[in-house]
């Protein structure tokens, strides 16, 4: 029996197009800059989204990382969402490393920061404080995409309070296509943007943090400090030029598997959150346990959580969507 994994999108598999770019693409050693299809990869994605240059790393957790340091000294603090990845899921690595402290700060419905509490959480200009350096935000947030005038709205706000404003952008795509925009018309309004490609694009490793030149010399410095530096990269970089030529557009089938997911939970009774991507998350409470080994035994991998979450992505089907949706039928009957 298939294992179908909703566990996450980053669970998926190079599939025999991008196996084949990776086998055939140019190498050199990045960190001297000289492997070719990682600076095509950085140059590219820079301009397809509005900035002056990349960088290649391993994962999104050093992207955002390198973003944080790069925007921020010692003593320095960013404000952020309490839910979110560069706050909470990132192993604390912007207080650990980069000695920056982190201002949390509820996230709103939408998964906005409400800009009235952000205003007030911003510290006097005083050597008492922290000082307020950065604002960081994250789309999609828990499947939610920003709003477009929000967003236009957030970079008025940190203009005016002189903030830099950072993306976490691990699912832009999905956003993008939520919205049914070019992801430009998303990242036009950033300082700096990371952007994840083994997520719902598929690739196997990487992401590339995006900003101004000078920013990105600083970045590409603090890379190899965390020991980020890669040699023969381009067989990676390979997989994410792969990605964003072919499984981009692709990523409106994993909404709908989403929609069609949680329309047939919804019809058997589970309490089922509005699904806006490739995210579902169903209230499970103290079933959470059995149903997981319930599933296990039935071919669905899942994580156990009384707020479960299942993620579509490009290596589940439509009759594997169908097939879960008989999973949590026969649990009920159970």
């Amino acid at each position: 029996m298939s294992v179908i994994d909703l566990r996450s999108d980053t669970v998926t598999q190079p599939c025999a197009g991008m196996l084949a770019a990776m086998a055939r693409a140019e190498t050199g050693d990045d960190v001297y800059g000289e492997d070719p299809t990682v600076n095509r990869l950085q140059a590219q994605l820079a301009e397809r989204l509005g900035f002056e240059a990349g960088l290649f790393v391993p994962s999104g957790t050093m992207s955002n990382l390198l973003g944080l340091m790069a925007h921020c000294d010692r003593g320095d603090e960013y404000i952020v969402g309490q839910q979110a990845h560069t706050y909470k899921y990132e192993g604390g690595g912007a207080a650990v490393l980069g000695s920056i402290q982190p201002q949390p700060l509820e996230f709103e419905a939408d998964g906005s920061l409400d800009l009235a509490r952000v205003a007030a959480a911003i510290k006097p200009n005083d050597f008492h404080f922290a000082r307020t350096r950065l604002l960081a935000l994250e789309n999609t947030t828990q499947g939610k995409v920003l709003p477009q005038a929000y967003l236009a709205r957030a970079r008025q706000f940190t203009r005016e309070h002189g903030l830099a404003l950072h993306l976490d952008g691990a699912r832009l795509f999905n956003a993008s296509v939520r919205l049914g925009v070019d992801a430009r018309q998303v990242t036009q309004h950033f300082d700096s943007v990371s952007v994840c490609l083994s997520k719902g694009l598929g690739a196997p490793v990487g992401s590339v943090l995006l900003g101004e030149r000078g920013f990105i010399g600083k970045a590409t410095r603090l890379r190899k400090m965390l020991g980020g530096g890669m040699r023969q990269a381009g067989v990676l970089a390979a997989a994410g030029l792969y990605a964003l030529e072919h499984q981009v557009e692709r990523l409106a089938l994993d909404h709908d598997n989403a929609q069609r997911l949680a329309g047939g939970l919804a019809e058997l009774g589970y309490e089922v959150e509005p699904v806006q991507t490739n995210m579902v998350y169903v209230q499970l409470g103290e079933h959470a346990e059995p149903f997981k080994a319930h599933a296990a035994q039935r071919g669905v991998r899942l994580s156990a959580a009384s707020r479960l979450r299942l993620v579509t992505h490009l290596d589940v089907s439509t009759a594997q969507v169908d097939h879960v949706v008989q999973v949590f039928a026969s649990f009920a009957r159970h």
